[in-house]
């Protein structure tokens, strides 16, 4: 088993990964395995009991909303025994945002990777108020976004992109990371272009169709609906380079209310979990660090490819909403080069010279410098809502459990 020509060949499946936003449609409709009593929610699988929290209260909400229990006492019965049944989002080709509740009639963004033919799947932006279901809330305000989400932005979006024929999302993520994006914690360059991609569809559908085509623009005024389409397509470019016999890259990173976890190219679909580590952010009025709580996260599947974190010197102005200094930032940045395995072809960070994003995770190089991936996320608070945004670092006892594990399966001494 030669390790490094099995990296080389993961590495440039990734690279050559090329997502395409297809279609959008219910999720119980397009992502395989998804039952009518299905709830996802993000991170490495736990027992139900075992969560938490602003995440059980999003599953629960998540129960409540697709009519699966009448009230919250019901909805704990049901996922205990089984009659709905809760499952984690990697498990089915999708990630989630913060708790990641996906329920079967939700709209998902369907992105295929025209090199490989793979399917990612996202569900869509709730919208901008801090109270949202991924962040633990469900309330009556919270139910009439979803319910609007699900009438009319999803099927007019949908009808959108058919239209279009479908949108390439690689040359809009290589645009927005030279106009100040990272991609994940800072999407306004790339909701921008996104958004002027679709509009010639879009007039045409206003001729027939006025109010919903006047929604969606509304909609697409908010600079994180693009957050949604780059997890997606960072969930394709990553299951790209999964199931490379003797490849050490890592292919998702994910976690939970209780732990972090990373799955290896050539080590199948075993999670390898570590506690979480503490933050470092920038709060909202009236919150501090004392008021963050975990409810789970996988747009650090953005990280696990290159953007986000990994990213941070193409995007300075974050500095106003997750803390930090232009200098801090573009070194956290440097230091992910020492455990990655290449540099981006496409995704170059103009501060560094249009030097390619660093690129492929290697577990053994992050055990031996002992550098951590860094993410850009946001903050969930203990009463639910999002309460401020900051960077989260991987703990290293996913990557030396991970490290272990490939020692054994291929007989390394």
């Amino acid at each position: 088993m030669d390790r490094d020509a099995a990296n080389a060949q993961a590495l440039a499946r990734l690279c050559a990964s090329d997502p395409v936003l297809v279609d959008v449609r219910p999720a119980g409709q397009v992502v395989p395995g998804f039952a009518p009593t299905t709830v996802l929610t993000s991170g490495p699988p736990l027992p139900w009991d075992a969560y938490v929290g602003g995440q059980r209260n999003g599953v629960i909400g998540g129960a409540l909303y697709e009519g699966l229990a009448s009230d919250p006492v019901e909805a704990e019965e049901k996922l205990r025994d089984g009659r709905i049944r809760l499952a984690a989002c990697h498990d089915h080709g999708c990630v989630g945002s913060l708790a990641g509740i996906y329920t079967a009639s939700m709209p998902v963004l369907v992105v295929e990777n025209r090199v490989g033919g793979n399917r990612g799947f996202c569900n869509l932006f709730e919208g901008p108020s801090p109270a949202r279901l991924n962040y633990g809330v469900y309330n009556d305000d919270v139910h009439r976004s979803l319910v609007a989400i699900r009438d009319v932005i999803g099927p007019i979006l949908g009808e959108a992109v058919r239209a279009a024929g479908g949108v390439p999302l690689r040359p809009i993520m290589r645009r927005a990371l030279h106009m100040g994006d990272e991609l994940h914690s800072r999407n306004t360059a790339a909701t921008l272009l996104f958004g002027r991609e679709l509009t010639p569809a879009i007039v045409d559908l206003a001729g027939r169709r006025p109010e919903p085509a006047r929604r969606l623009l509304e909609y697409l005024g908010s600079d994180y609906v693009f957050l949604r389409l780059s997890m997606a397509a960072s969930k394709a470019t990553a299951d790209a380079a999964h199931g490379v016999e003797g490849a050490s890259l890592v292919t998702a990173m994910a976690f939970s209310c209780r732990e972090f976890g990373i799955r290896v190219s050539g080590i199948g679909t075993e999670w390898f979990r570590a506690p979480l580590e503490k933050v470092e952010g920038k709060f909202f009025p009236g919150y501090t660090l004392d008021d963050v709580e975990f409810m789970g996260g996988e747009s650090v599947i953005n990280e696990t490819v290159g953007l986000g974190g990994f990213a941070q010197a193409a995007a300075f102005a974050l500095q106003d909403f997750q803390g930090g200094s232009a200098d801090g930032m573009a070194a956290m940045n440097r230091a992910m080069y020492r455990i990655t395995l290449g540099e981006h072809p496409e995704y170059k960070i103009p501060y560094l010279g249009f030097r390619g994003v660093p690129v492929g995770i290697d577990v053994h190089r992050v055990v031996e410098t002992g550098i951590l991936p860094v993410m850009d996320i946001g903050l969930a608070g203990r009463k639910g809502g999002q309460i401020g945004a900051g960077v989260l670092r991987a703990p290293l006892g996913c990557f030396t459990a991970a490290l272990e594990a490939y020692t054994r399966h291929y007989n390394q001494s």
